[in-house]
């Protein structure tokens, strides 16, 4: 029996917990700075500018673009641009009320769907007229109408996709679902939108459910509320996307050498992650009165500093270099489709006229 190498399942764990630490601690780092620039803000000027989540995702980018972390952070990046995100929008149910979405009334929530479908449409037709592969521009259409990497990462193996268009697909997606969290609060003074207006732009033209917070915590909480409920419809038509997929997956060509991967269907998990199912747990407690009000600060203040942290790890893995290595048709049909979700957008919220 060899005693230098035990074979203790135990200590797997640990060792796992200490290769996070690496990551997790040069995404630490990037948080105090963000943490510090806003508190100088503050004081300067009274409120900040540049909001802390914002601060994180550029000091993050530009770390990652001028220098590549080496594998030994990559566990604990990996760990806080997911794990953590993941955990944070599952906190930030407890101070959300199911109420306020229904309150808004079918007509919104038939609008969201109507925004998606035409979103994929609008994606599909630009991708085809620009001579795009059938998968490509599904990927691409997928992405941009429902929630980014998620969505392109489940649709993949349903309509049997070419590695390299899903990892452009991906790659590009960082980089322009960063741009949007920074570039849509223009649109508060540009359109004269309200917090609640703004909260349902941004829950249906943000990519990520966790970046939906980045978006609109400087805003204020009531875009955050309405926001966070918007994204999360929006993400729930995955499913049924999905499944749909998997009966047109049979009649597309063969592209590139692509295998038949149809039956390559995904499983619950994969349709509906965990932490929306988290989300809307905890909003159902609140919305029953379960959830003290003396634990909404602490959860609220837990929830923000755990989207600081993971803003600065998905900074962290977005190199603008990359924008260079995908061609210029997929530029061109990511951001028309995407410039066409917004037109949308706006002229939804004008139509039902939110206030």
């Amino acid at each position: 029996m060899n005693s230098r190498h035990p074979r203790n399942p135990a200590l797997r764990p640990a060792r796992g917990a200490r290769a996070l630490w690496p990551g997790l601690a040069l995404c630490l780092a990037i948080t105090a700075l963000a943490a510090g620039v806003q508190a100088v803000e503050e004081e300067a000027f009274g409120h900040p500018y540049v909001e802390a989540l914002v601060v994180a995702i550029l000091g993050g980018m530009a770390l990652r673009t001028a220098w590549q972390p080496s594998e030994r952070f990559a566990a604990g990046i990996a760990f806080g641009a997911k794990q953590l995100l993941e955990v944070a929008v599952t906190l930030l149910g407890a101070s959300v009320s199911l109420g306020a979405l229904v309150a808004s009334g079918p007509a919104l929530l038939t609008g969201i769907v109507g925004t998606v479908l035409l979103s994929i449409l609008a994606s599909l037709l630009l991708g085809r007229l620009l001579g795009l592969p059938a998968r490509m521009s599904i990927l691409i259409a997928c992405g941009n109408a429902i929630c980014g990497n998620s969505a392109i990462a489940a649709v993949a193996p349903v309509i049997g996709a070419d590695g390299r268009d899903v990892a452009a697909s991906i790659a590009f997606t960082a980089v322009v679902g960063v741009l949007v969290v920074l570039g849509l609060p223009l649109f508060v003074p540009l359109a004269g939108l309200s917090e609640h207006q703004y909260g349902v732009l941004a829950g249906l033209c943000v990519y990520a459910v966790p970046q939906v917070l980045a978006a609109t915590v400087p805003i204020g909480l009531a875009a955050t509320q309405i926001g966070t409920l918007v994204k999360l419809v929006r993400v729930l038509m995955l499913g049924p996307v999905v499944v749909a997929l998997s009966f047109v997956a049979p009649r597309l060509s063969p592209e590139g050498g692509a295998t038949d991967q149809r039956s390559a269907r995904p499983g619950l998990g994969k349709l509906v992650p965990w932490f929306i199912l988290g989300f809307l747990a905890l909003a159902s407690l609140r919305s029953l009165g379960l959830v003290p009000d003396a634990a909404l600060p602490p959860l609220a203040r837990i929830a923000t500093m755990l989207t600081i942290v993971s803003m600065a790890a998905l900074g962290l893995g977005v190199d603008v270099r990359g924008l260079a290595q995908v061609g210029g048709r997929v530029t061109l049909v990511v951001t028309g489709s995407l410039a066409v979700l917004i037109a949308v957008s706006l002229v939804l919220i004008r139509v039902l006229h939110l206030s």
